[in-house]
């Protein structure tokens, strides 16, 4: 019986991929790279790693500072569009109150404060863990991991619900059935493992039941 779901934040609950691949675009066209959706979708999405290393090598002083730039963009953008994904609000009001629920996200904790100050959703969660709370970041099993333990249930208790490849396997990596909803940009990937691949959130519900 499922008594917690874990939510991914980014492209479950709220549509900010695109935007995300908009100020990395815009970043790394400064500095001459023009970076394609498949780069991003095999290198942030599937691999969990920053497209940003197409122009420097991590930890070095031109990856930070165009990681710093790509942030205050990123930051700037997301107070500009509208962000709540569909159907999302009255699936979290027909589950408040019946299962414990999370978010377990690899944004960071500045840029997820941002985009939840407009949606209204975090009374619906009885914890967060963003990337400042994890050594490790999807697909790594540890964000998950954490989730169980704070959740207080056994991981057959817990379900996760995600959009991507690399959630998917932080998901099974930490014994965790996972149900994808593939958001626009994940909607012709493979998700073999997956418990369930619904068409929308709104299909969530029923499939509880």
């Amino acid at each position: 019986m499922i008594k917690a779901i874990f939510w991914d934040n980014d492209g479950i609950l709220v549509d900010t991929e695109g935007i995300f691949f908009r100020a990395n675009q815009e970043i790394l066209a400064g500095v001459g790279i023009s970076l394609q959706w498949k780069q991003f979708e095999e290198i942030s999405l599937t691999r969990g790693q920053s497209v940003l290393r197409l122009a420097a090598n991590p930890g070095t002083d031109a990856f930070l500072k165009l990681r710093r730039d790509r942030d205050d963009l990123y930051a700037e953008m997301l107070t500009r569009e509208p962000l709540v994904i569909d159907g999302v609000r009255e699936v979290l009001d027909a589950l408040h109150q019946r299962y414990v629920m999370g978010i377990v996200t690899s944004s960071g904790h500045e840029h997820f404060e941002i985009i939840h100050r407009q949606t209204g959703f975090l009374p619906y969660f009885q914890f967060v863990l963003t990337m400042k709370d994890c050594e490790n970041t999807k697909p790594h099993p540890e964000p998950y991991l954490k989730a169980i333990e704070l959740s207080g249930f056994s991981p057959d208790e817990c379900l996760v619900i995600e959009d991507s490849p690399r959630g998917l396997a932080a998901a099974k990596s930490a014994g965790i059935r996972c149900i994808v909803i593939p958001s626009k940009f994940t909607v012709n990937t493979g998700f073999p493992g997956a418990y369930h691949v619904l068409n929308s959130i709104k299909e969530l519900p029923a499939v509880l039941e």
